[in-house]
């Protein structure tokens, strides 16, 4: 009696294309333009707020999804605590909260997404940071 062969796991679309971080920009730039509006009427700005936010998340996010294993597992962490904590800080600010209170709800979303970014990171890869093989 003969083995067969075990068949290769395959991903149903590609791990590093555009699908999501697309889809987390599209909702970014409405709730962005959403917020900006302070229950007024739809403005050309804030539709052009909203379409510049969208594309610029969308985009860090494609760029540290594709090219972040070319870091360290320390700045890697940091790049997506910067990401995180700018996208929420810049947020909150479109409510009409002052500066500080942004910047600060910025870096605790910045310092905790880091920690656990870096978390993730160290028990998912080995000590050269390849992929574990679990």
């Amino acid at each position: 009696m003969a083995a067969h062969a075990a068949t290769p796991l395959r991903r149903p679309f590609p791990a590093r294309g555009w699908t999501f971080p697309v889809v987390t920009g599209v909702l970014y730039g409405l709730y962005a333009a959403t917020v900006a509006r302070h229950g007024g009427p739809t403005t050309l700005g804030q539709l052009w707020l909203g379409l510049v936010s969208a594309v610029v998340l969308a985009v860090g996010i494609h760029t540290l999804r594709r090219y972040g294993r070319a870091l360290p597992r320390e700045p890697r962490a940091a790049a997506w605590g910067v990401l995180t904590g700018g996208a929420v800080g810049f947020l909150f600010s479109l409510s009409g909260a002052s500066v500080l209170s942004s910047s600060g709800l910025g870096l605790a979303f910045g310092a905790v997404s880091t920690a656990a970014a870096y978390y993730l990171f160290y028990t998912h890869e080995d000590a050269q940071g390849r992929p574990a093989p679990y």
